[in-house]
C-alpha cells in the first residue's frame, strides 16, 4: 500500500495535470472492460484492481481509444478518465456498485454501456417468462436519476447494446430471441437518450451497417464471437462515442 502511494504522489507531481479538468467516467460490462487494469478479463471488483499504473490503466477497447485521443490530442485541459467496466456484468451487477464506481468518482460526463449480459444470462436459463423489458429499464432510469441527483449538471452518454450472428454465436441456439431482445434493449435506451437528453449512440446500427458491408468470408472481422467487438470494432465504437460527443458539445 505504501509503494501505491508513492507512486500516485510520483506521478501527481509529474502530471499536474491530472485532477485539474473534467471528469469521464465509463461503466459497463466486458466490452468496456477491455482488461481493465490487468484483470484478464475476470469479474474483479474495481477495488481490487490495478489503479494507479498508467500502462494499464484503461484496459484496450474502446474506452482507452477514447482517453488516449482526448489527453494525446489536449494535453493542457487535464481530462481525467476512469475505466469501471467489469466483465460479465448486467444491469443489476452494475446497481450494486453504482454508488462506488458512479457516484463516488464525481464525474462530469458518464457513458454507460450495458445490456448484452441481461439478454445472455435470460436465454441461457430458465425462461418460462417474458424477460421484464419494463423492470429493466425502471432500473436503468433510478441509476441515472440517482447520479443526477448527486449532480444535476452531469451529462450522459448513452451506449446501445448489440449482438450479430458471428463466430461461436453461431453455434448456439436462440439467436433470434437475442437478437430480438438485444434490439429491444437498444430501443430502450434510445427512449431514456431523448427524454434524459443523453447524447446516443446506436452501436447496434453501426455494426449492422458494418457486418453487411464486410465479406461474408470474414464476418467476425468486427465482432469476433457475437458479443465482443475486434479492435477493428473497438477503433469503430470509439470514433462513434469521440463523434457524437463533440457533436453534442459536451467535451
Amino acid at each position: 500500500m505504501k509503494r501505491i502511494w508513492i507512486c500516485l504522489l510520483w506521478l501527481a507531481c509529474l502530471c499536474p495535470m491530472y485532477g485539474q479538468g473534467l471528469r469521464i467516467l465509463f461503466i459497463g460490462d466486458s466490452i468496456t472492460d477491455g482488461n481493465w487494469g490487468n484483470s484478464d478479463g475476470s469479474a474483479v471488483p474495481s477495488a481490487g484492481r490495478n489503479l494507479w499504473d498508467m500502462n494499464h490503466i484503461y484496459g484496450s477497447g474502446y474506452m482507452y481509444l477514447c482517453a488516449s485521443y482526448y489527453q494525446s490530442k489536449y494535453p493542457g485541459k487535464g481530462y481525467e478518465f476512469f475505466n469501471r467496466g467489469i466483465s460479465g456484468n448486467a444491469l443489476a451487477d452494475l446497481e450494486k456498485r453504482w454508488e462506488e464506481d458512479a457516484i463516488a468518482l464525481k464525474p462530469d460526463i458518464l457513458s454507460v454501456l450495458v445490456g448484452t449480459n441481461d439478454i445472455h444470462y435470460y436465454i441461457g436459463g430458465p425462461h418460462a417468462e417474458p424477460f421484464d423489458t419494463l423492470g429493466w429499464e425502471k432500473r436503468y432510469r433510478a441509476l441515472l436519476d440517482r447520479s443526477l441527483r448527486a449532480n444535476p449538471n452531469l451529462k450522459l452518454v448513452l451506449g446501445a447494446p448489440f449482438t450479430a450472428f458471428t463466430g461461436s454465436m453461431k453455434e448456439s441456439e436462440g439467436f433470434a430471441l437475442r437478437d430480438s431482445l438485444v434490439h429491444t434493449l437498444a430501443r430502450i435506451v434510445k427512449r431514456i437518450a431523448v427524454e434524459y437528453k443523453a447524447v446516443y449512440l446506436p452501436y447496434d446500427e453501426m455494426f449492422e451497417t458494418l457486418l453487411h458491408e464486410a465479406p461474408s468470408s470474414q464476418d467476425t472481422y468486427w465482432i469476433w464471437d457475437g458479443i465482443h467487438p475486434t479492435p477493428a470494432g473497438h477503433r469503430r465504437m470509439s470514433e462513434l462515442w469521440i463523434k457524437e460527443v463533440e457533436r453534442a458539445g459536451i467535451l
